[in-house]
């Protein structure tokens, strides 16, 4: 495989990431999260926004030093507005690393530079040539993203981001900055500029996509699919607003759908769920339960139907085995809508043995328990195979 065939990813979980309400961690926190993307095999980690404050400066610069050093070590970038002074703010914090970035971002669509920025097209053009070379002087890699691209005029798009290609940007970001494009709409925007801007076979296309619609994950698949290279996510999906395309979620397509995206990554798969664990230990929330890979009903099942399918086979109801994301294993919850064949399994797991008759008896008052508590714990089963047997005991007795 070339170079053309890996999909790289860039972890933004404590730049990104951390902006969303509830997810502020301080820097020892980052500095062990970080180690653990090392261990997940993220190819560049974005540590911050150094110019932000003096404690993200000292976080990116922390991560640049002390994160894994060598050949197999990860990228250590800054977010950087295109302002002289956020780019030699990032340049500082980076410095101590093997391998650095800078990623510099700039709003092109005709919305925000009337109203954010209150500049022309003409000064937005000159701003990302300037940033970009006074950037790529200080560091051995330069990202541009023209900030909210998906809504920018595609004439234009393709004008700046050939500005920073010329001024020696490395990457190129095509940013969903407000989850606004759909999968179609997005990878033909990826096609348009590896048709139309001179150079971009040159620089490595990525892709970053925020979950306003719901879409952040397809939209990065899309642009995969298209030529995208590189993929902006966060762990466990967490970000701005709805959040960005969750990380998790990008690899294990990857890895099941090998037919559809065929290309290597160095991401560990098997430590997708402990990543998300020690994410979940370090912010306000976890996961919802329902979160596709790492969320708790990821590979739970308590349908009677789908039981007797994992327990006979669990390629029946199941994609991927959880230990291939690092879950230890399946889980057969037990509910009302559970089957004998579940309940006869667990009830083996807990050393207890049943008679075809028993088990129907026990069956049928664990569906009456069931229907009046949510939740089924196995002291619950235990008492209930007590009463049976203490009835039949009973029985016995009066015969």
């Amino acid at each position: 495989m070339s170079i053309r065939d890996q999909v790289y990813f860039f972890d933004t979980t404590l730049r990104d990431g951390e902006q969303s309400p509830g997810c502020s961690m301080n820097t020892s926190e980052k500095l062990r999260l970080a180690h653990q993307l090392c261990t997940l095999g993220v190819d560049t980690i974005e540590a911050g926004f150094a110019i932000a404050s003096q404690d993200d400066f000292n976080a990116v610069q922390t991560v640049a030093r002390e994160v894994a050093r060598g050949k197999a070590a990860p990228r250590i970038a800054s977010l950087s507005r295109a302002k002289r002074e956020d780019i030699e703010a990032a340049a500082r914090a980076v410095e101590p690393a093997d391998k650095n970035r800078i990623h510099i971002f700039l709003s092109c669509s005709d919305l925000h530079l009337e109203y954010k920025l209150k500049i022309s097209r003409e000064q937005a053009l000159e701003q990302a040539a300037e940033s970009v070379e006074l950037a790529a002087k200080l560091v051995d890699e330069v990202e541009f993203s023209p900030e909210d691209a998906t809504r920018t005029d595609p004439d234009f798009l393709c004008k700046v981001v050939g500005v920073a290609v010329q001024a020696g940007a490395k990457v190129i970001n095509i940013p969903d900055t407000v989850g606004y494009t759909v999968p179609q709409e997005y990878a033909a925007t990826f096609r348009m500029l590896k048709e139309r801007v001179p150079g971009i076979e040159n620089v490595v296309l990525s892709s970053h996509c925020h979950d306003d619609l719901g879409m952040a994950v397809a939209n990065s698949l899309a642009a995969i699919e298209a030529g995208a290279r590189q993929v902006e996510c966060t762990i466990n999906g967490i970000g701005e607003r709805a959040g960005n395309a969750a990380l998790e979620e990008i690899a294990a397509a990857m890895m099941v759908r090998e037919d559809k995206y065929p290309y290597r990554s160095n991401i560990v798969h098997a430590q997708l769920f402990p990543t998300s664990q020690m994410l979940g230990n370090f912010i306000s929330f976890r996961p919802s339960p329902n979160k596709a890979i790492v969320g708790s009903n990821a590979f739970a099942h308590e349908s009677g139907i789908h039981q007797h399918g994992v327990l006979s086979n669990p390629l029946t109801y199941e994609i991927m085995t959880p230990e291939s994301v690092g879950v230890e294993k399946n889980n057969i919850v037990l509910g009302k809508h559970s089957g004998r064949r579940a309940l006869e399994h667990r009830l083996r797991e807990l050393g207890v043995s049943l008679t075809r008759e028993e088990l129907d008896d026990v069956y049928h008052q664990f569906t009456e328990l069931a229907d009046r508590k949510k939740g089924i714990y196995d002291i619950d089963l235990l008492n209930l195979v007590s009463h049976e047997r203490r009835q039949e005991a009973g029985a016995i007795k009066s015969a």
